[in-house]
């Protein structure tokens, strides 16, 4: 039977209205410099990034006392507000049965590897508490009649650790934050764009000190760009993940990250090789995953060439029908490509064969209003063939209804409704989609208080590269809530952001407007449409889900080229107000050769394929299989052990990148604390580790 659920509940979980922002503080103060009227900000800590993870340390740093503000490109306009999937999953501890043992769940967020131990612990022991401190704020997670948290599995999750309220899940979370921070009182600079991160001291005494920004309401005939000096003892890196990296892309536009602003400033990066693609509609129309329950109701999946014929492709590739119905179905809890579920006519098949399908030009579609099709010489579709896993979940789901969309309507109408928001009706017409980039899983690396390796700087959520190799559906957002919490309590416990900063910020300000303005040049033959198209399809095509050693190599000798084109000739801009955009993106072709470099290195090292990508070799152990033989060009290469226990880093030295590796932190499992022996070091604050500081 399925369940009516009212309209206005499902515009109340579809259509989240975020909340009015406050009226900005005008700046006070002004320097002159490089014959610029400079305005000046001041605060003891500044986040840069409105989502989730930035709003938590913000609340947490405002309810210790400290002195903070937010500053956001776009307020509620980047991925935690404007991204989701079919019903948007938080990966938090289990504590609806019988409880949770928080080794274990450390264990299940670090299966991929590249990941600290330690950090794994912090993420599994802090997602109760943030978790309910969520609840508390009114975020309207399910629950049954006696009060446990509705759950289900999820990618990389054998447990069943997942909860949702639905698509909007992350948009809901950044609502009830950014309620509690204006009721806070927390002042909000709105349309605010972080271009470079400054810094006084050398070596071990280097810290941050401020951040110079591009502000449109700041610009007048003495300031056309718009520039803007945010004075602070603390900065909080939360801006989101590189979005703009990649062509083919389910980020919603123009969101950049902070990895270019990080490395512009010395700061070292982790786990850049390591990102995720999966399906979902594209930014060109209304970017959405389409895991959980979008493919879980198996639609038709098929393609269109340029003379509008139909392609039932997934046919080639798979030997029955079952058998290809029951993998469009995984896809719904293994949504991330995985190199090796293109093993065994695994799930990361129809990954595979919607990558060539792409590739060869064709458009690729989900029929929400037919069966698959049946595989040619196989048994028709039927709901009762189907694989055990599959027949039980449906079963269990109630979900035996005739069609997809039938099925979909009973098992997430709101699956439906978000689509309808953006005039896309999928119970009526074909929905279009691709393989996409989604998430970054490296970033900043941090330690376990979200400590970056420029003093006085820290990260947070997906600009945090604290994931690994691979991770549970939604651990990263349970991941940028802990970590959150856990820079709001360091930063409170070390007293840096108490009071504004007052610092003389003269030399260090005019050095980095001079190094700003150098790159901002009328006559450059590098515009940022050139930039644009260069970095993303070099990204997209040589960096993407199937990669090779030669075409990465010579992909970074390519990015290398670019950068040294930037610093040569700068960046063109039309008008003042693309000044912002040209600097993010010479920030983002940093990022590339970031990536690129460290993509190179780990394969030049033997590395093997894992978490997001195939690394194809015609000497490679491992070779997919279709139901017409053999795939050879897809052959690929094993993942050693031996790289799972290391993270590659790198960081910008001069104008090149330095790479190098450095050991996985462990955590001992086998101790134990004692409330007598550990209880001074909560009291005196030696838990904290400031010395290091």
């Amino acid at each position: 039977m399925t369940i009516d659920v009212p309209q206005h509940i499902l515009d109340a979980l579809t259509d989240v209205d975020m909340p009015r922002l406050s009226p900005e503080t005008a700046s006070s103060e002004t320097i002159r410099v490089a014959d610029i009227d400079l305005p000046i900000y001041r605060a003891g800590c500044v986040v840069v990034g409105s989502g989730a993870a930035g709003l938590r340390a913000a609340v947490e740093l405002k309810r210790r006392g400290d002195d903070v503000v937010v500053m956001s490109q776009s307020a509620w306009g980047g991925t935690s507000a404007c991204s989701g999937s079919d019903k948007q999953t938080l990966h938090t501890a289990n504590i609806a049965d019988q409880g949770d043992n928080f080794k274990a769940m450390a264990r299940a967020i670090r299966a991929g590897g590249a990941m600290d131990e330690d950090t794994a612990y912090v993420e599994a022991v802090g997602s109760a508490r943030m978790m309910a401190s969520l609840q508390f704020l009114g975020l309207p997670l399910p629950q049954d009649s006696l009060g446990g948290t509705l759950r289900y599995q999820t990618d990389h999750d054998e447990v069943g650790r997942a909860t949702s309220c639905g698509p909007r899940t992350s948009r809901l979370m950044v609502k009830v934050l950014a309620e509690e921070a204006i009721r806070l009182g927390i002042p909000f600079f709105n349309h605010t764009t972080a271009v470079k991160i400054l810094t006084e001291g050398d070596g071990a005494h280097r810290r941050i000190v401020g951040v110079l920004t591009i502000r449109a309401s700041d610009r007048t005939e003495t300031n056309e760009f718009g520039l803007a000096l945010f004075a602070c003892e603390v900065l909080v890196l939360a801006a989101g993940g590189p979005g703009e990296l990649y062509r083919d892309s389910v980020y919603p536009n123009g969101c950049f990250g902070s990895l270019g602003l990080a490395l512009a400033a010395g700061v070292e990066l982790v786990n850049l090789t390591e990102s995720q693609f999966g399906i979902g509609t594209r930014r060109e129309g209304f970017p959405w995953n389409l895991s959980g329950t979008y493919v879980q109701t198996i639609p038709h999946i098929y393609s269109l060439d340029a003379n509008g014929r139909e392609h039932h492709f997934l046919a080639a590739y798979y030997r029955t029908t079952q058998e290809m119905a029951s993998n469009v179905f995984r896809k719904g809890y293994q949504w991330p490509f995985h190199s090796t579920r293109m093993l065994d006519f695994g799930s990361s098949l129809v990954d595979l064969a919607i990558f060539r399908e792409s590739a060869a030009g064709r458009r690729v579609f989900m029929d929400f209003n037919r069966n698959p099709l049946a595989v040619p010489g196989d048994l028709p579709f039927d709901l009762e063939r189907l694989d055990d896993d599959v027949k039980h979940y449906l079963g269990n789901a109630g979900a035996g209804q005739a069609l997809p969309i039938q099925r979909l309507r009973h098992m997430n109408p709101l699956a439906i409704e978000l689509y309808r928001r953006y005039k896309v009706d999928i119970a009526a017409e074909p929905l279009e989609f691709a393989v996409n980039n989604q998430h970054m899983n490296g970033g900043i690396m941090v330690d376990t208080w979200g400590r970056s390796s420029l003093a006085g700087c820290y990260a947070i959520g997906e600009a945090a590269g604290t994931h690994g190799v691979t991770r549970p559906g939604g651990a990263a957002l349970n991941a940028g809530q802990v970590f959150g919490t856990r820079v709001g309590e360091h930063i409170g416990a070390s007293g840096r952001a108490k009071v504004a900063s007052r610092r003389d910020l003269r030399a260090a300000a005019g050095d980095g407007v001079l190094k700003l303005l150098a790159l901002l040049k009328t006559d450059s033959p590098l515009t940022v449409k050139v930039i644009r198209s260069d970095v993303q399809a070099r990204m997209s095509d040589k960096a993407g889900l199937i990669c090779e050693a030669e075409s990465v190599s010579a992909a970074l000798a390519e990015a290398r080229r670019l950068n040294a084109q930037i610093r040569q000739h700068g960046i063109a801009y039309d008008r003042a107000a693309e000044a912002g955009r040209a600097l993010q993106w010479q920030q983002m072709a940093l990022a590339s050769e970031a990536v690129l470099e460290a993509l190179d290195y780990f394969i030049r090292n033997g590395g093997g394929s894992r978490g997001a990508r195939a690394i194809c070799d015609p000497a490679g152990e491992s070779l997919p299989q279709s139901s017409t033989g053999p795939l050879e060009a897809f052959r690929f290469r094993k993942e050693r052990d031996a790289h799972r226990e290391e993270q590659i880093v790198v960081r910008l030295d001069g104008e090149r990148m330095a790479v190098d590796t450095r050991p996985n932190r462990k955590f001992d499992e086998t101790a134990k604390a004692f409330f007598e022996r550990d209880w001074p070091a909560w009291l005196t604050g030696t838990i904290y580790d400031l010395e290091s500081d």
